[in-house]
């Protein structure tokens, strides 16, 4: 026997149904289509969208509410933006979407477009571009009255970063849905999984997914209580780009700057190098710059560390200057160096840098020389012979004097080169 539409005799479809293979007891495709007219006219002739569809006024809707995320697009740090491809599972109970299967050919599903039925307004309370609802797309409507509605939705939601261990940082992002307009009293949310689905998920080259879970809260105030569902997600940047590409060069320009230290007093290259340290550091600075927020609440360790480097870099260029200056003292430009000045860099400094002091040397010399002279004298009873060896031993001491202020600031500039090395290595 085939099901027919009201008002046709069977008589007249009988023999076809008939000679159909796979069709006896069916109606014809045709009138199924009719049989969906039908059904359609029936269910929204008087329907009307905007009213919610319960029987009685103080009834609740149940919102079975899930999120799956297809891809996380991008994590905005300068912004504090989180921007995902997610979809929106919804399911509720519509009483006045319901019908026997048998009075329309069986049909137990029918797909409606979203704008033709009552649908919850659940939307993204933290949402940052203005776009709060998800696409329009059509419903799935079963004949008991569940309607089953999934749209997709691309949503940048505000997100607060914390940059202080970037690039190795773990960030938690969530995402907060809740009806706009009703309160729990007609609209109520139920989680139908504590965990986001991804299944579906593509994976992004810059942030890896940890967890994503959801949690259900309530929001009261003076009248009324107000469900959301909020879900979290920790996600953790993978650091591999970052440290190949800022990191290690970042280290390798800090032991440059300790190999100033090794060039000789007298090369002038020492500020060449310290200057171009100083300037390869101060353009990593600016790259994290345009990655991280402007805010004070938080610095990243990596550049706490670059300012650090750069400030050491500029005390090292001035150390190299003023060691620069002390090498090439003589006794044409400068006086001879201070007893102050040679107890510290000829005396104590060497002791406590293990290095050999030679200023000893020179006064035991100069000792000797002159008890020499003084003995030579007494012997000597040429008044001529006297004034000679007058006139060479004033000259001599005039060279070993012009030599040993050379080397006395020669020795001090090495000794403040040396002291330098010492504290950075000591602070590193």
């Amino acid at each position: 026997m085939c099901v027919v539409q009201a008002g046709v005799h069977a008589s007249e479809v009988s023999g076809y149904c008939e000679t159909i293979p796979g069709w006896a007891g069916l109606a014809e495709p045709s009138f199924i289509a009719k049989y969906e007219d039908s059904l359609f006219k029936d269910l929204f002739q008087n329907y009307e969208r905007w009213v919610r569809p319960v029987e009685h006024l103080n009834d609740k809707i149940k919102i079975k509410f899930g999120l799956a995320i297809s891809q996380l697009v991008d994590v905005d740090e300068k912004n504090q933006l989180m921007t995902t491809n997610v979809w929106l599972k919804q399911e509720w109970v519509d009483v006045k979407l319901r019908w026997n299967p048998d009075d329309y050919g069986g049909i137990k599903i029918i797909r409606v477009p979203s704008d033709s039925l009552w649908t919850p307004d659940i939307v993204l309370f933290d949402n940052a571009d203005g776009r709060f609802e998800g696409a329009s797309t059509k419903t799935v409507v079963r004949f008991d009255g569940t309607v089953t509605w999934t749209p997709p939705a691309n949503y940048k939601s505000s997100c607060t970063i914390d940059v202080t261990f970037f690039p190795f940082d773990l960030q938690n992002c969530s995402m907060k849905f809740g009806s706009w307009t009703y309160d729990g009293s007609q609209v109520d949310i139920i989680l139908e999984d504590q965990d986001v689905d991804k299944r579906d998920f593509f994976d992004n080259g810059e942030w890896e997914i940890v967890s994503a879970t959801g949690s259900k809260g309530n929001r009261t105030d003076s009248c009324c209580w107000y469900p959301y569902a909020t879900y979290s997600f920790v996600i953790k940047r993978l650091p591999l780009f970052y440290t190949l590409f800022l990191i290690i060069p970042c280290i390798g320009l800090s032991f440059l700057t300790v190999l100033v230290f090794y060039l000789p007093s007298n090369e002038g290259e020492k500020i060449c190098l310290c200057t171009s340290v100083l300037v390869s550091l101060t353009v990593f600075l600016l790259v994290i710059e345009e990655i991280i927020p402007s805010s004070s609440k938080v610095i990243p360790l990596i550049g706490e560390y670059l300012v650090f480097t750069m400030i050491f870099v500029t005390l090292s260029i001035m150390v190299t200057v003023f060691a620069i200056n002390i090498h090439h003292r003589s006794s044409s430009t400068h006086n001879a160096m201070a007893p102050w000045v040679r107890r510290i860099f000829l005396h104590k400094l060497p002791k406590l840098l293990c290095m050999r002091s030679h200023a000893d040397r020179y006064i035991t010399q100069e000792e000797e020389s002159e008890s020499r002279s003084r003995s030579e004298s007494s012997r000597n009873t040429l008044e001529a012979a006297l004034d000679s060896i007058r006139y060479i031993t004033s000259h001599v001491r005039k060279e070993n004097g012009v030599r040993e202020v050379c080397y006395e600031w020669w020795s001090a500039c090495c000794r403040l080169r040396q002291t330098a090395w010492s504290i950075r290595q000591c602070i590193d």
